[in-house]
């Protein structure tokens, strides 16, 4: 497979992962799983072994990705494609699981522009 492609493809599910180690709690709260009484400590050992996941797709991700190791990105493109992909998941699981939760035009707007830093950042 394509080093650029799997490297995406790695930080895509890397991201799913860190969006719900940091707010998947607030969701478990929503769904009456977990109370605002829960122990912070239990959410956080939670989110703790969601987030070795994250790890487990990202550092992978950033090898394979690296110009360092052969890869096609350079450590600045890397971070600002991962940056945008972090945006880009947020917004699907936010949408999708979060009800009352709705992104409005300057959301959007802000997305775009994200996408735009992508841009920029390969420009030589």
């Amino acid at each position: 497979m394509n080093k650029a492609i799997l490297t995406v493809l790695l930080l895509v599910i890397s991201n799913t992962f860190m969006t719900f180690a940091w707010y998947g709690n607030l969701k478990l709260q929503q769904m009456k799983v977990i109370s605002s009484t829960t122990p912070l400590i239990f959410i956080i050992l939670i989110s703790w072994a969601i987030a070795m996941l994250e790890y487990s797709f990202l550092i992978p991700a950033n090898r394979i990705g690296s110009d360092i190791n052969g890869g096609p990105f350079s450590l600045v493109q890397l971070k600002v494609i991962q940056e945008a992909i972090s945006c880009i998941v947020f917004g699907v699981i936010v949408t999708l699981c979060f009800k009352g939760e709705a992104l409005a035009w300057n959301h959007i707007v802000a997305f775009i522009l994200l996408i735009l830093a992508v841009y920029f950042v390969f420009i030589k």
